[in-house]
């Protein structure tokens, strides 16, 4: 699982997903919906990847704005992906069989 999420989430990203997990947890001993959760996660991961291509990319054209909202979106999306499948792997472990 690890080799294919370095495949196609890029490396500096990566933090992304324990930290989305963590704001999963806390949501979920929270008030908050369930069903909103997954949502909110990925709204956290786009807006989290969108700050950081912006802080690193240089943004000097209408291209490489475009290329930095869909790499944005991309990221951000598989990242929230990947907390929600770590989260199921965790839960799962818990159960007896």
């Amino acid at each position: 699982m690890y080799e294919l999420l370095k495949e196609f989430i890029k490396p500096e990203l990566l933090i992304l997903i324990p930290v989305l997990y963590l704001l999963g947890a806390s949501m979920k001993k929270s008030a908050v919906p369930d069903r909103y959760i997954p949502w909110t996660l990925g709204l956290a991961g786009v807006v989290l990847s969108l700050l950081f291509m912006v802080a690193s990319t240089d943004l000097s054209g209408l291209q490489s704005i475009f290329l930095a909202f869909f790499s944005s979106i991309t990221q951000g999306v598989l990242v929230a992906g990947a907390s929600v499948y770590v989260n199921q792997l965790v839960k799962q472990a818990g159960k007896e069989d």
